[in-house]
């Protein structure tokens, strides 16, 4: 089953049972619905709807674990959660609250290619000579700065194009 078929609210079902078994081994409906922060009542429609599309074990007043199904779908949200969180937090420079915020509501939306494309892009900024902490460093003091002037890009763009001068034509073959 594809994380597409699943209405949000059943994706957020499925990552706070993850959740909750990666930290007890089982879910039951009430830490669902505290997690949630929804009543319990609303939790039984969502956990048979899980059930019946094979996502869940659940039988009402017992345990609620996720099948082998479930568990590759619920890892996949998860995954595009904290790469989405990563992504806000540590490139974007965004606040934590809103970082989680916002990571809660694109993970819903956004394509495996586009997740895989961040990933990429993350792994290159912390392991390429001319990004870096150093580069990440300089976005969030734009990021605070005047962005109608840009003192330090100013200089920096100057300091490129006078190396480009000096640097002598490669001899092509």
């Amino acid at each position: 089953m594809e994380t597409n078929e699943l209405s949000e609210s059943l994706q957020g079902y499925l990552e706070v049972i993850f959740e909750l078994e990666e930290l007890q081994k089982v879910a039951r409906a009430k830490d669902i619905a505290d997690r949630l922060q929804i009543q319990r009542g609303s939790v039984t429609g969502a956990l048979k709807s899980l059930e019946e599309k094979g996502l869940i074990n659940y039988q009402p007043y017992t345990f609620i674990t996720l099948t082998e199904t479930g568990k590759k779908v619920a890892e996949e949200i998860v995954h595009r959660h904290r790469v989405l969180k990563d992504f806000l937090l540590n490139v974007l420079q965004i606040d934590e609250p809103t970082a989680e915020a916002t990571a809660c509501r694109m993970e819903h939306v956004i394509d495996p290619k586009t997740v895989e494309r961040l990933v990429c892009f993350i792994e290159y900024i912390h392991t390429c000579p001319r990004a870096g902490g150093e580069w990440l460093d300089s976005f969030a003091r734009f990021c605070k700065s005047d962005p109608k002037h840009p003192g330090e890009c100013t200089m920096c763009i100057k300091g490129i194009k006078s190396a480009r001068k000096t640097q002598k034509p490669s001899k092509s073959r």
